[in-house]
């Protein structure tokens, strides 16, 4: 038998207003979901083997860089696809060989190549840029929000070149995001360890007396010289002035995650650490050797990816951040792009098929060109120079400075000196080396009958990634470098 109930009916609207506004308060009381940021440190010619972590016999000369590596994972196998400043980078932007983004030299992109700043600036996230503006181009297509120009960061007359005032802005623009409401994307490029040298000769006759402040001078006794170049007294001093701006590169990346910690959002900020190319001197910067393109590359990232991990499996290169980097923040992948996510290698995964890197070189310099590809699968790396005819000679950043001009004149008296200086500006069209036994490539094994069936393998992976590439070059390597 149906009763009545005798429940007073605004007792039960009140008591339903207070369990549906519970509901609420318990939604409210969750966190609320903020996008990770995005944190780029480049280095600009910085060696990878200048780095503690990665070998440097300089004591304590990367402290800043080694913490990062501790709290995240460093891969020993990690490459540029050119090794230049400018192209390097809109590569890294662009997700594309330099051969695809319309950008081989100092150009700008292509209109119709979609950038990384493009696709973040559409899901809300507030671009920022610390120096090296100039070579992303055109500016339109980086959609910054925060830029802080080279002339801005100046300590003396030296540009990007001052700890102190990468953190000031570091800090001023993720406050600025905070401010807003905005995830962020900070692209921090150091100007430090490029030429001119810290209180080199060639800085002072750059700029005068009012240079960039070190606070710790490398000394020539403190240094090992590479062996790619000879042990001269001029080579050496060049190379502790080198480490002198390696030093002062490393306080910077202190400053900026001193920036990105009292911020607050250290814990929510996926960070990366690379450099442009390798360092500036002969067989290393604007050549397609282990030292051109082989870079230090460090991932942290709170929380979400393991600490103090050493990769030396996998392979990554600069066309393989953008894609990584959409999809780490669940964003759309973008078509036509060279290169793949290596997120899954960040969470544990193996990736089968990272066992190899191509990367290449283009007209630059004064108009001439200096075209080169290389292959490297493992431990061997093929490079063909199209250029290397007998009569071009090599030019660029690499050949100004101490070094170069301490190794002609040695050449001169020194047989092995000559030879080797003769090998850097002419080059020879083919080469291959074994970098796991000769990282410096000292031994060209082109022609060792015991190494042919890997040359051969590795040229045909060359042309099989050209051609899948559209490179203009292909027809000309399967035809001169291939037999009938």
């Amino acid at each position: 038998m149906y009763k009545k109930s005798n429940t007073n009916p605004i007792l039960l609207l009140l008591i339903s207003l207070v369990i549906f506004s519970g509901c609420n308060a318990a939604e409210k009381s969750q966190p609320e979901y903020f996008p990770t940021n995005v944190l780029l440190i480049t280095a600009d010619d910085l060696n990878y083997n200048s780095v503690g972590c990665y070998g440097s016999d300089v004591e304590n000369i990367t402290p800043n860089i080694d913490l990062l590596a501790k709290r995240g994972i460093r891969f020993n196998n990690a490459f540029v696809n050119i090794a230049v400043c400018q192209p390097s980078r809109q590569s890294i932007m662009t997700g594309r060989y330099p051969h695809n983004n319309g950008a081989p030299g100092f150009d700008p992109i292509d209109d119709n190549v979609p950038t990384l700043q493009e696709q973040l600036n559409k899901a809300g996230y507030l671009n920022g840029i610390l120096g090296k503006e100039i070579h992303l181009k055109p500016t339109e297509k980086f959609c910054w929000d925060y830029y802080i120009r080279e002339e801005d960061l100046a300590s003396g007359v030296g540009i990007g070149r001052d700890p102190d005032l990468y953190y000031k802005y570091a800090l001023e623009f993720i406050n600025k995001s905070k401010k807003e409401g905005k995830p962020f994307f900070l692209m921090a490029n150091s100007h430090d360890p490029h030429r001119p040298f810290a209180d080199s000769d060639q800085e002072r006759n750059s700029w005068g007396e009012d240079l960039p402040v070190f606070t710790r001078k490398i000394t020539p006794e403190e240094v090992s010289v590479p062996a790619f170049l000879p042990d001269l007294p001029e080579v050496r001093l060049e190379i502790a002035e080198y480490y002198t701006s390696v030093y002062r590169l490393d306080q910077t990346v202190g400053a900026i995650m001193k920036a990105l910690k009292e911020s607050g959002l250290e814990e929510n900020t996926l960070v990366m650490f690379l450099s442009d190319n390798g360092m500036a001197f002969p067989f290393a910067k604007s050549n397609c050797y282990l030292n051109s393109n082989k870079t230090p590359w460090i991932v942290s990232w709170p929380g979400q990816i393991p600490e103090g991990v050493v990769d030396s499996t996998h392979f990554i290169s600069g066309i393989d951040f953008m894609p990584t980097i959409l999809h780490a923040l669940h964003l759309p992948d973008v078509p036509n792009m060279n290169g793949t996510s290596f997120l899954p290698v960040l969470q544990g995964k193996t990736q089968k098929t990272r066992t190899r890197v191509f990367t290449e070189f283009h007209k630059i310099f004064a108009g001439i060109d200096y075209s080169m590809r290389c292959v490297q699968e493992g431990d061997h790396g093929y490079i063909v120079n199209f250029w290397s005819d007998g009569q071009h000679q090599i030019r660029g950043d690499a050949s100004s400075g101490r070094t170069y001009a301490a190794m002609k004149e040695a050449a001169a008296a020194d047989e092995d000196v000559d030879e080797r200086l003769d090998m850097y500006v002419y080059r020879v069209p083919e080469e291959l080396y074994d970098f796991g036994a000769d990282p410096d490539g000292l031994n060209n094994l082109i022609n060792d009958p015991d190494y042919k069936e890997i040359t051969s393998r590795l040229k045909g992976l060359l042309l099989r990634e050209m051609k899948k590439t559209n490179d203009t070059l292909s027809g000309s390597f399967e035809e001169r470098f291939f037999e009938e």
